[in-house]
């Protein structure tokens, strides 16, 4: 993909400074015990997205499309959707070599379903393969954390009706939010998929 310079590079060197803001408002937001009211990760304030994200948008166009829904809220885990779940976080897991960006954010790009690369792309085409097979966008959230070595780590929560789950490279399994080490930076909303917002304590 062609780097772009101007604008982007202007908004990058923002981002950057704004780095250590959202690391610490991270750590902050690591996951309690799982109790009945930390079922689905609370959000927050409205943020700016990705800068990466918003040039994926600019080649997938599809990919952040507004998609209507008569229906909100979570989706029911029926078996058959738990077993496509399943299915597709294995699939993408296997599908891509990890390959990881050794250039920081010069070398950011969200790429669907390469035969290599790192974690956001796994986590974007895991949420492409789900839309593919027919699941609402409201449920598939990207979302930006930072693992306990401080690295900054992409992930999809899908929004069940018993709870948010995680779909991560690292690990084969999928867990609810509360059970993975990660401190919560930001996500998509479920309303808006191009709007994205900072997780909240429940009760804040």
């Amino acid at each position: 993909m062609q780097r772009t310079s101007g604008p982007v590079i202007a908004a990058t060197i923002a981002i950057v400074i704004g780095g250590i803001q959202w690391a610490r408002a991270a750590l902050l937001i690591m996951p309690r015990a799982p109790q009945a009211d930390l079922a689905h990760i609370e959000l927050g304030r409205p943020t700016l997205p990705p800068l990466t994200y918003t040039v994926f948008c600019l080649r997938y166009e599809a990919e952040c499309r507004p998609r209507r829904s008569f229906r909100g809220g979570p989706i029911p885990l029926t078996k058959q959707r738990w077993a496509e779940l399943k299915a597709v976080n294995r699939a993408v897991n296997r599908a891509i070599a990890p390959e990881p960006n050794e250039l920081g954010l010069a070398g950011e790009e969200w790429v669907v379903n390469p035969d290599r690369g790192d974690c956001n792309d796994y986590a974007v085409s895991k949420r492409h393969e789900l839309l593919q097979r027919g699941w609402p966008a409201r449920v598939l959230l990207l979302s930006e954390v930072v693992t306990r070595s401080g690295d900054h780590h992409l992930v999809l929560v899908v929004r069940a009706r018993t709870g948010d789950l995680v779909l991560d490279n690292l690990t084969p399994e999928i867990k609810p939010w509360a059970r993975v080490p990660y401190g919560w930076v930001r996500m998509q909303t479920p309303g808006d998929s191009q709007l994205w917002a900072t997780p909240g304590r429940s009760g804040a």
